[in-house]
This record gives C-alpha cells, sequence and structure tokens, in this order.
C-alpha cells in the first residue's frame, strides 16, 4: 500500500517539475525580455519549484511516517487483542 502512495506523489511531483520546464519554456518563447532578464526570470522560477518540490516531499515524508505509526499501532493492537482472546480460551 506505501509504494502505491509513494509512486502517486512521485507522480505528482514528477508532473510538477514537468509544468515548470514547460512553463518557463512558453514564457521564453512569448516574453518580450532581454536575455539578462531571462536568465533572471528562469532561475527565479527554478529556485521556487525546487523550493516548492522540496517542501511537497518533505509533507509527503510526514504523511507516510504518519500513516506507518498508525499502521503499527493497530497491528500492535490487533496482536494483543488476539493473545487476550488465546488466554482465556485456553484458562
Amino acid at each position: 500500500m506505501a509504494k502505491e502512495e509513494s509512486s502517486g506523489a512521485g507522480g505528482i511531483l514528477t508532473a510538477f517539475v514537468v509544468g515548470a520546464f514547460v512553463g518557463a519554456a512558453v514564457a521564453l518563447l512569448f516574453a518580450p525580455a532581454s536575455g539578462q532578464e531571462t536568465r533572471e526570470f528562469l532561475g527565479e522560477k527554478a529556485r521556487e519549484g525546487r523550493a516548492k518540490a522540496s517542501e511537497t516531499a518533505r509533507q509527503t515524508r510526514e504523511v507516510l511516517n504518519r500513516q506507518r505509526e498508525t499502521i503499527a499501532s493497530a497491528i500492535e493492537r490487533g496482536r494483543e487483542a488476539y493473545r487476550e482472546t488465546r488466554e482465556k480460551e485456553n484458562a
């Protein structure tokens, strides 16, 4: 299950990066700016994209860690309930 969620987050991140590059390319084609202005613009957008990707990755890790903890807790509670039931049956 975690593998499926991980690939979903990876797909979103990939789509974001591809969209950022396409947007930059369109901006280059249609922006009436000098080369220096264009380079500065692209550099800024690349930094913004990198920051957003980093934040998305951080949030994804947090969500996955919380889910992992929830699942581990549920499994442990299930094991305890099973042990208690077995002990009652054997007593």
